[in-house]
């Protein structure tokens, strides 16, 4: 590093003497050269400006001697351009980098808000499928339950329908005992009325009368089984 800062002034004391020389028609153009390589080698202001002090001392350069030192000052002026620049460029990058951070910073509170935010729904749909699940868990539940009592209910009602058929069942039969028990009675006396008949004139009517409660009697006893079916 050092001896590119002795070439450097090496180099500013050979430009500067050759701009002094040309006089008015001196170009400026070594001078951004001189002050582009001080940027690379990270000079700041003050150091190039010790760099050309140097150099005015190394050419005896008089103050306003033939405008020697305004020439000077100029070529000075020309070379620091470029340092300038880059403070300028620094400080505009610097205004960019706190305007970027800026930015981030709100993008930054921003995202925690919108994590934040995430946060809660993930909990509140977490609350919501618990309370899903566990519902989901009940009505199956109960779904399980019914279908159990359907099942119960169809078994119950076949079970009674079974009683009601057997019921009927055995009603008929007993209808149809107590109804041929009767009708035989009947045939019977029938016959002794037959019988009866060519002798016993009196006889006959009393046989008469008890056939008669005989058919009365089967036929409340078919009105009663029939008012026990329609009541089944």
């Amino acid at each position: 590093m050092k001896r590119k800062l002795i070439r450097l002034s090496q180099q500013y004391v050979t430009a500067l003497r050759k701009h002094l020389k040309a006089g008015s028609r001196a170009c400026l153009q070594p001078a951004l050269g001189l002050g582009r390589r001080a940027v690379v080698l990270g000079l700041e202001t003050l150091e190039l400006a010790r760099i050309h002090e140097r150099a005015l001392v190394t050419l005896a350069a008089p103050g306003g001697k033939d405008g020697i030192a305004g020439r000077a000052e100029i070529f000075f002026t020309e070379a620091i351009i470029p340092i300038i620049e880059t403070h300028r460029a620094a400080r505009q990058s610097k205004i960019q980098l706190n305007r970027l951070n800026d930015t981030l910073g709100r993008r930054t509170a921003e995202l925690a808000v919108t994590h934040r935010q995430l946060k809660r729904g993930i909990v509140r749909r977490k609350s919501v499928e618990a309370a899903l699940k566990i519902s989901g868990i009940h009505y199956a539940k109960l779904l399980k339950d019914s279908l159990q009592l359907q099942g119960g209910l169809r078994q119950l009602t076949h079970q009674v329908l079974a009683a009601q058929e057997d019921e009927r069942k055995k009603i008929s039969r007993e209808l149809q005992d107590e109804i041929a028990q009767t009708l035989l009675g009947i045939n019977v006396r029938l016959l002794t009325l037959k019988k009866e008949a060519r002798t016993n004139t009196k006889g006959l009517k009393n046989e008469i009368a008890s056939t008669q409660r005989l058919v009365l009697k089967s036929a409340k006893s078919v009105r009663r089984v029939a008012r026990e079916f329609r009541n089944a």
